[in-house]
């Protein structure tokens, strides 16, 4: 587990109905593992709606209250789309553990999608596991494009001021 100065890791958690049921094994292991896990929804498996549960865990990783966020849905396209609309916000949909491995490592991803139709309980927990033991290598080309995409979420929200 990775832990920030002694204190463990935070994360943001949340899945609309298709992703409840693995969402709900993935925020136990977390916890099991020492993570402090704070549960976004949703609580069953009602028909709800994703962007609800992505806005509610990018917020919190926008904020700082979480380090690193973990959404679940159906294929995971749909939360990852929604989480990406949050200024800051880097999710990345993860497939396979070299995908994530350098999601976070070149891209500083910040949140994972999972699809709960296409992820087994078994790979999405070694999907996670990867995405949080993954420091970002830094690096001037790295961190030069993470400063750009930072720049676009500037430039969109000036853009959107101005109008």
């Amino acid at each position: 587990m990775v832990e920030l100065q002694g204190i463990p890791m935070k994360i943001a958690i949340a899945a609309d109905h298709a992703g409840f049921a693995l969402k709900q094994i993935l925020r136990d292991e977390l916890r099991t593992k020492g993570y402090e896990v704070t549960d976004f929804g949703t609580t069953n498996q009602e028909s709800t709606d994703y962007p609800d549960y992505a806005s509610a865990v990018s917020r919190n990783v926008v904020s700082g209250r979480a380090e690193r966020g973990i959404l679940v849905c159906s294929s995971g396209v749909g939360m990852s789309m929604a989480a990406n609309k949050i200024p800051g916000i880097r999710a990345a949909l993860g497939t396979n553990a070299d995908e994530v491995r350098v999601t976070r490592e070149h891209n500083d991803a910040n949140v994972l999608t999972l699809g709960a139709r296409f992820t087994t309980p078994e790979e999405a927990a070694n999907l996670v596991d990867i995405f949080l033991n993954t420091n970002f290598s830094g690096g001037e080309r790295h961190a030069r494009r993470i400063a750009k995409l930072a720049e676009l979420d500037r430039s969109a929200q000036e853009e959107k001021i101005g109008q």
